[in-house]
């Protein structure tokens, strides 16, 4: 049996009034998902308790089967791992954004852009090594991360230092917002060394005088120190892969002990290498009986407040990825078996994560035979109405491999 689950991260949403009452998922249009939930298994399912803050690192590790009441690592020290890094134990990864905080007329910084302009790819990778280099090693040190999202790594860091994540900050003061407690001028200084050297960079002086938006800060938030996590063979029996495109999606693959697979122009974001991807995910399937293949570019739209941008990236996703996938499936002599989860939702509405249940669909070579499928499409509100609810998400994984 192969077993391929499609961990589709922000894909969930709520109704937007733009969309007619819709969330972006209801409204993208998505025949192979649909086809999918009609023959197969829809339902809803709680990725993240409550009480727990929603996070990708919460519901990523909850698919892949790790109760997220007994087992916790912060996403911070997740994309450190998937960057290759490896902490000590005395390190505080953080996550760090490029940012933009403009200045209004009264003088008030405002954080206008959580995703610094959203610069492609090859940009936001030579401004992040340009800033690597200009803030130099030592006490904190800039890792490289993928688009807008960068790491800090800080040795011998300080865990209580009080952070703000940038997407409750769009459109608001950042005075107040800035890292407190302990040890917190460390932070504060990397800022504002961020700030001057971005603000020289030949990229952003391009980009400003052609009135783009352009990322003016870096922006730390979410510490978190090095944990562990059982290996998925241990757990489940099976040796299995993930193919990603974030770093943190490869960080959960790793914690959970997947071997990552990495794919030239994967980005996470609308312009990855989706192709590229899905091929990864067949090739894996001829050695292993799980892959993983990790999805961002929803969770990103819905950060950057963008339904239509998600809308897309949801299309993107069924025509791209669904499709491809289910044909190679169908050509493969064994049985096997998928599983498409949203971690959590995105919310364009407030560019943040929610802890409502997220869909899900499980799809099996035997339901490739069923002459009809029920009336009922891929998206959240069929899922609530005709589906199933499973309460612990991390069961899903367990369910898929068992039954």
């Amino acid at each position: 049996m192969k077993c391929v689950v499609v961990l589709a991260c922000g894909l969930a949403d709520e109704p937007i009034a733009d969309l007619g009452g819709r969330t972006p998922l209801e409204a993208a249009r998505t025949p192979n998902l649909d086809a999918m939930a009609a023959r197969g298994i829809l339902g809803l399912t709680r990725t993240v308790p409550r009480r727990i803050p929603p996070g990708c690192n919460v519901g990523g590790l909850s698919v892949l089967g790790y109760d997220p009441t007994q087992y916790g690592v912060g996403a911070a020290a997740l994309e450190a791992l998937g960057l290759g890094v490896a902490l000590a134990p005395d390190d505080i990864a953080l996550r760090a954004n490029l940012v933009t905080i403009d200045v209004t007329e009264d003088g008030t910084e405002i954080l206008h852009d959580p995703l610094g302009g959203r610069l492609p790819a090859a940009e936001a990778a030579e401004v992040a090594r340009y800033l690597a280099n200009a803030l130099g090693g030592g006490e904190i040190e800039l890792v490289p991360g993928v688009g807008h999202r960068q790491v800090l790594v800080w040795h011998g860091g300080e865990r209580s230092v009080q952070t703000v994540s940038p997407y409750e900050l769009v459109d608001k003061p950042v005075a107040a917002a800035r890292p407190t407690g302990p040890r917190s001028q460390a932070l504060l200084g990397v800022m504002e060394r961020s700030r001057a050297a971005l603000d020289s960079h030949p990229i952003c002086a391009a980009r400003r005088s052609r009135a783009e938006r352009v990322p003016t800060a870096l922006w730390p938030w979410e510490p978190a120190r090095v944990g562990t996590l059982p290996p998925m063979r241990d757990t489940f029996g099976v040796d299995g892969s993930i193919v990603a495109g974030a770093p943190l999606g490869h960080g959960i693959g790793i914690a959970a002990g997947l071997e990552p697979i990495h794919v030239p122009g994967a980005t996470a974001d609308l312009d990855t290498n989706l192709t590229g991807k899905v091929e990864a995910v067949l090739r894996s399937l001829g050695e292993r009986d799980l892959v993983v293949l990790h999805v961002g570019a929803a969770d990103v739209a819905g950060h950057a407040g963008d339904a239509q941008r998600k809308i897309g990236a949801i299309e993107r996703l069924d025509e791209q990825v669904m499709g491809p996938l289910l044909e190679g499936l169908r050509r493969r002599e064994s049985d096997w078996r998928i599983l498409v989860a949203a971690d959590h939702a995105t919310a364009c509405a407030t560019r943040m994560h929610t802890a409502e249940p997220a869909p899900f669909v499980v799809y099996t070579s035997r339901d490739e035979g069923k002459p009809r499928g029920q009336k009922r499409g891929c998206s959240e509100k069929d899922a609530r109405e005709q589906g199933i609810f499973i309460q612990e998400g991390y069961s899903l994984l367990e369910r898929l491999l068992r039954h």
